[in-house]
Protein backbone atom coordinates (compact mmCIF):
# COMPACT_ATOMS: atom_id res chain seq x y z
CA UNK A 1 0.00 0.00 0.00
CA UNK A 2 2.77 2.52 0.01
CA UNK A 3 4.48 4.53 -2.79
CA UNK A 4 7.67 5.35 -3.27
CA UNK A 5 8.82 8.71 -0.76
CA UNK A 6 6.32 6.92 1.74
CA UNK A 7 7.72 6.60 5.38
CA UNK A 8 7.65 3.26 7.24
CA UNK A 9 8.80 3.01 10.56
CA UNK A 10 9.80 -0.10 12.48
CA UNK A 11 9.49 -0.37 16.31
CA UNK A 12 12.77 -1.44 17.89
CA UNK A 13 12.99 -3.02 21.10
CA UNK A 14 17.10 -4.31 20.71
CA UNK A 15 15.61 -7.51 20.72
CA UNK A 16 16.35 -10.35 17.81
CA UNK A 17 12.41 -10.02 16.44
CA UNK A 18 13.09 -6.32 15.91
CA UNK A 19 16.47 -6.13 15.41
CA UNK A 20 15.78 -9.07 12.16
CA UNK A 21 12.55 -6.52 10.71
CA UNK A 22 14.44 -3.74 11.22
CA UNK A 23 17.51 -5.12 8.77
CA UNK A 24 14.89 -6.68 6.45
CA UNK A 25 13.09 -3.50 6.26
CA UNK A 26 16.11 -0.98 5.35
CA UNK A 27 17.00 -3.69 2.34
CA UNK A 28 14.26 -3.65 1.17
CA UNK A 29 12.77 -0.20 1.41
CA UNK A 30 16.56 1.27 -0.26
CA UNK A 31 15.06 -1.15 -2.87
CA UNK A 32 11.70 0.31 -3.24
CA UNK A 33 12.05 4.10 -2.71
CA UNK A 34 10.78 4.19 0.76
CA UNK A 35 11.88 5.85 3.65
CA UNK A 36 12.69 3.51 6.40
CA UNK A 37 13.19 4.33 10.34
CA UNK A 38 12.76 3.47 13.20
CA UNK A 39 11.27 4.05 16.67
CA UNK A 40 12.62 2.26 19.93
CA UNK A 41 10.48 2.72 22.83
CA UNK A 42 11.88 3.09 26.56
CA UNK A 43 10.03 2.11 28.98
CA UNK A 44 12.35 2.78 31.74
CA UNK A 45 11.26 -0.01 33.83
CA UNK A 46 14.46 -1.39 34.02
CA UNK A 47 17.88 -0.28 35.21
CA UNK A 48 20.09 0.71 32.58
CA UNK A 49 16.85 1.23 29.76
CA UNK A 50 18.43 4.41 28.45
CA UNK A 51 21.85 2.71 27.59
CA UNK A 52 20.00 0.00 26.27
CA UNK A 53 18.05 1.75 23.89
CA UNK A 54 20.46 3.86 22.49
CA UNK A 55 22.49 0.85 21.65
CA UNK A 56 19.45 -0.22 20.00
CA UNK A 57 19.41 3.52 18.48
CA UNK A 58 23.16 3.04 16.88
CA UNK A 59 22.34 -0.81 15.34
CA UNK A 60 19.36 0.85 13.46
CA UNK A 61 21.31 3.48 11.89
CA UNK A 62 24.11 1.03 10.96
CA UNK A 63 21.05 -1.23 9.48
CA UNK A 64 20.78 1.87 7.30
CA UNK A 65 17.43 3.23 9.21
CA UNK A 66 17.34 6.74 9.24
CA UNK A 67 15.92 8.83 11.31
CA UNK A 68 16.15 6.64 13.95
CA UNK A 69 13.99 8.05 17.34
CA UNK A 70 14.59 7.05 20.93
CA UNK A 71 10.74 7.92 22.79
CA UNK A 72 10.76 7.30 26.63
CA UNK A 73 7.24 6.86 28.06
CA UNK A 74 5.46 6.54 31.73
CA UNK A 75 3.97 3.48 32.47
CA UNK A 76 1.77 3.83 35.06
CA UNK A 77 0.83 0.07 36.13
CA UNK A 78 -2.72 0.32 35.75
CA UNK A 79 -4.50 -2.71 34.66
CA UNK A 80 -0.80 -4.57 35.51
CA UNK A 81 2.43 -3.77 34.56
CA UNK A 82 2.33 -5.75 30.88
CA UNK A 83 -1.28 -3.90 30.00
CA UNK A 84 0.10 -0.44 31.01
CA UNK A 85 3.57 -1.23 28.98
CA UNK A 86 1.43 -2.22 26.25
CA UNK A 87 -0.70 0.60 26.46
CA UNK A 88 2.27 3.06 26.64
CA UNK A 89 4.36 1.68 23.70
CA UNK A 90 1.48 1.63 21.01
CA UNK A 91 0.87 5.72 22.77
CA UNK A 92 4.71 6.25 21.83
CA UNK A 93 4.89 4.87 18.43
CA UNK A 94 1.48 6.22 17.67
CA UNK A 95 2.53 9.91 18.34
CA UNK A 96 6.21 8.91 16.04
CA UNK A 97 4.01 8.26 13.42
CA UNK A 98 1.92 11.05 13.08
CA UNK A 99 4.89 13.15 13.69
CA UNK A 100 6.81 11.39 11.25
CA UNK A 101 3.80 11.55 8.65
CA UNK A 102 4.02 7.81 8.26
CA UNK A 103 1.20 5.35 7.70
CA UNK A 104 2.62 2.37 9.07
CA UNK A 105 4.37 1.33 11.98
CA UNK A 106 5.94 -2.32 11.28
CA UNK A 107 5.91 -4.52 14.24
CA UNK A 108 7.83 -7.90 14.85
CA UNK A 109 5.64 -10.40 16.29
CA UNK A 110 6.21 -13.44 14.45
CA UNK A 111 4.40 -17.15 14.54
CA UNK A 112 5.10 -18.21 17.94
CA UNK A 113 3.65 -14.66 19.25
CA UNK A 114 0.61 -15.54 17.37
CA UNK A 115 0.54 -18.70 19.01
CA UNK A 116 1.04 -17.67 22.47
CA UNK A 117 -1.64 -15.21 21.99
CA UNK A 118 -4.40 -17.63 20.82
CA UNK A 119 -3.25 -19.51 24.28
CA UNK A 120 -4.12 -16.82 26.37
CA UNK A 121 -7.20 -16.04 24.94
CA UNK A 122 -8.85 -19.85 25.20
CA UNK A 123 -7.65 -19.82 28.65
CA UNK A 124 -10.33 -16.55 28.66
CA UNK A 125 -13.16 -18.25 26.77
CA UNK A 126 -13.06 -16.20 23.87
CA UNK A 127 -15.14 -16.15 20.38
CA UNK A 128 -13.44 -16.47 17.38
CA UNK A 129 -12.95 -12.98 16.76
CA UNK A 130 -10.47 -13.05 19.96
CA UNK A 131 -8.82 -15.77 19.02
CA UNK A 132 -8.14 -14.45 15.61
CA UNK A 133 -5.63 -12.95 17.52
CA UNK A 134 -3.35 -10.73 15.98
CA UNK A 135 -4.13 -9.29 12.40
CA UNK A 136 -1.36 -9.38 9.94
CA UNK A 137 -2.63 -5.53 8.91
CA UNK A 138 -4.72 -3.36 11.75
CA UNK A 139 -5.00 0.44 10.60
CA UNK A 140 -1.40 1.82 11.56
CA UNK A 141 0.10 -1.56 12.61
CA UNK A 142 1.98 -3.95 10.17
CA UNK A 143 2.83 -7.28 11.03
CA UNK A 144 5.12 -8.67 8.25
CA UNK A 145 6.53 -11.63 10.36
CA UNK A 146 3.62 -13.23 11.97
CA UNK A 147 3.32 -16.42 9.47
CA UNK A 148 7.36 -16.79 10.36
CA UNK A 149 8.69 -19.38 12.94
CA UNK A 150 10.67 -17.23 16.02
CA UNK A 151 13.93 -19.44 15.34
CA UNK A 152 13.90 -18.33 11.69
CA UNK A 153 13.91 -14.96 12.64
CA UNK A 154 16.03 -15.24 15.35
CA UNK A 155 18.65 -17.23 12.94
CA UNK A 156 17.87 -13.84 10.52
CA UNK A 157 18.97 -11.83 13.24
CA UNK A 158 22.33 -13.52 14.60
CA UNK A 159 23.32 -13.51 10.98
CA UNK A 160 23.18 -9.94 10.31
CA UNK A 161 23.95 -8.85 13.47
CA UNK A 162 27.24 -10.85 13.07
CA UNK A 163 28.45 -8.88 10.51
CA UNK A 164 27.85 -5.53 12.69
CA UNK A 165 29.92 -7.13 15.21
CA UNK A 166 26.76 -7.34 17.31
CA UNK A 167 24.34 -9.58 19.30
CA UNK A 168 21.01 -8.88 19.95
CA UNK A 169 19.57 -7.50 23.75
CA UNK A 170 17.96 -10.48 25.50
CA UNK A 171 15.28 -8.57 27.89
CA UNK A 172 15.09 -10.10 31.44
CA UNK A 173 11.62 -9.38 31.72
CA UNK A 174 10.78 -12.31 29.05
CA UNK A 175 12.41 -15.20 31.16
CA UNK A 176 10.13 -13.78 34.31
CA UNK A 177 7.32 -16.09 35.46
CA UNK A 178 4.99 -12.71 36.84
CA UNK A 179 4.18 -12.24 33.60
CA UNK A 180 1.42 -14.22 31.92
CA UNK A 181 3.16 -14.07 27.96
CA UNK A 182 6.04 -15.55 29.87
CA UNK A 183 4.30 -18.45 31.23
CA UNK A 184 2.30 -18.71 28.12
CA UNK A 185 5.92 -18.89 26.12
CA UNK A 186 7.22 -21.73 28.48
CA UNK A 187 3.70 -23.74 28.26
CA UNK A 188 3.85 -23.33 24.27
CA UNK A 189 7.15 -24.76 24.56
CA UNK A 190 5.82 -27.70 26.60
CA UNK A 191 3.42 -28.65 24.79
CA UNK A 192 5.69 -28.60 21.41
CA UNK A 193 8.00 -31.32 23.39
CA UNK A 194 5.02 -33.75 24.31
CA UNK A 195 2.70 -33.13 21.41
CA UNK A 196 5.14 -32.42 18.47
CA UNK A 197 6.78 -29.40 17.42
CA UNK A 198 3.51 -28.19 14.80
CA UNK A 199 1.73 -26.95 17.69
CA UNK A 200 2.77 -22.89 17.50
CA UNK A 201 1.69 -23.65 13.37
CA UNK A 202 -1.31 -25.17 14.01
CA UNK A 203 -2.45 -22.68 16.88
CA UNK A 204 -1.45 -20.01 14.34
CA UNK A 205 -3.41 -21.48 11.53
CA UNK A 206 -6.30 -21.77 13.51
CA UNK A 207 -6.46 -18.00 14.09
CA UNK A 208 -6.16 -17.31 10.71
CA UNK A 209 -9.33 -19.70 9.78
CA UNK A 210 -11.03 -18.25 12.98
CA UNK A 211 -10.03 -14.63 11.62
CA UNK A 212 -11.63 -15.37 8.52
CA UNK A 213 -14.98 -17.04 9.62
CA UNK A 214 -15.04 -13.86 12.26
CA UNK A 215 -15.21 -11.77 9.52
CA UNK A 216 -17.73 -13.48 7.35
CA UNK A 217 -20.17 -13.37 10.48
CA UNK A 218 -19.45 -10.24 10.54
CA UNK A 219 -20.44 -9.11 7.47
CA UNK A 220 -23.71 -10.63 7.48
CA UNK A 221 -24.29 -8.97 10.54
CA UNK A 222 -23.77 -5.86 9.42
CA UNK A 223 -26.03 -6.64 6.40
CA UNK A 224 -28.59 -7.68 8.46
CA UNK A 225 -28.69 -4.80 11.00
CA UNK A 226 -28.53 -2.41 7.78
CA UNK A 227 -31.77 -4.49 6.72
CA UNK A 228 -33.98 -4.88 9.96
CA UNK A 229 -32.45 -3.01 12.56
CA UNK A 230 -34.16 1.05 12.81
CA UNK A 231 -32.70 3.93 15.29
CA UNK A 232 -35.20 6.68 15.77
CA UNK A 233 -35.89 8.70 18.65
CA UNK A 234 -33.07 7.62 20.98
CA UNK A 235 -34.05 4.04 20.61
CA UNK A 236 -32.63 1.19 18.36
CA UNK A 237 -35.28 -1.90 17.59
CA UNK A 238 -36.05 -4.87 15.57
CA UNK A 239 -38.69 -6.61 15.15
CA UNK A 240 -38.17 -10.17 16.45
CA UNK A 241 -39.99 -12.00 13.67
CA UNK A 242 -37.18 -10.53 11.30
CA UNK A 243 -34.80 -12.60 13.57
CA UNK A 244 -36.87 -15.51 13.47
CA UNK A 245 -34.28 -18.41 12.25
CA UNK A 246 -31.09 -16.44 12.15
CA UNK A 247 -28.03 -18.27 13.36
CA UNK A 248 -27.19 -17.59 16.89
CA UNK A 249 -23.60 -16.22 15.89
CA UNK A 250 -25.28 -13.91 13.51
CA UNK A 251 -27.87 -13.00 15.82
CA UNK A 252 -25.97 -12.22 18.88
CA UNK A 253 -23.67 -9.92 17.00
CA UNK A 254 -26.53 -8.35 15.88
CA UNK A 255 -28.18 -7.66 19.51
CA UNK A 256 -24.17 -6.44 20.30
CA UNK A 257 -24.57 -3.72 17.42
CA UNK A 258 -28.16 -2.66 19.29
CA UNK A 259 -26.70 -2.65 22.65
CA UNK A 260 -23.84 -0.19 21.23
CA UNK A 261 -25.61 2.04 18.93
CA UNK A 262 -27.88 2.45 22.75
CA UNK A 263 -24.81 3.47 24.14
CA UNK A 264 -23.31 0.58 25.87
CA UNK A 265 -19.64 0.61 26.18
CA UNK A 266 -18.19 -2.07 24.10
CA UNK A 267 -15.62 -2.88 26.73
CA UNK A 268 -18.02 -3.40 29.48
CA UNK A 269 -20.55 -5.57 27.25
CA UNK A 270 -19.95 -9.16 28.59
CA UNK A 271 -20.77 -12.48 26.35
CA UNK A 272 -22.88 -12.75 28.98
CA UNK A 273 -25.04 -9.38 28.71
CA UNK A 274 -25.82 -10.31 24.76
CA UNK A 275 -26.85 -14.01 25.61
CA UNK A 276 -29.28 -12.54 28.47
CA UNK A 277 -30.91 -10.20 25.99
CA UNK A 278 -30.57 -13.03 23.37
CA UNK A 279 -32.84 -15.30 25.40
CA UNK A 280 -35.81 -12.47 25.64
CA UNK A 281 -35.82 -13.20 21.96
CA UNK A 282 -35.54 -16.61 21.84
CA UNK A 283 -37.47 -17.83 24.52
CA UNK A 284 -40.58 -15.26 24.53
CA UNK A 285 -43.01 -15.90 27.58
CA UNK A 286 -44.86 -12.86 27.23
CA UNK A 287 -42.73 -10.51 28.48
Amino acid sequence: ALEPGDVVLVACSGGPDSLALAAATGWVAKRLGLFAGAVIVDHQLQEGSAEIAAWAAGVCGRLELNPVEIVAVHVDGVGGLESAARDARYAGLTASAEQRNSTVVLLGHTQDDQAETVLLRLARGSGARSLAAMASVNGLWHRPLLEIPRAVVHESAAEVLAELGEQPWRDPHNADRRFARVRVRQLLESLGDDLGPGVAVGLARSASMLRDDADGLDELADALFEDVVTIADGSVSVDVNDLDGIPRAIRTRLIRAMCIAIGCVPGDLSRDHVLAVDRLVTQWAGQ
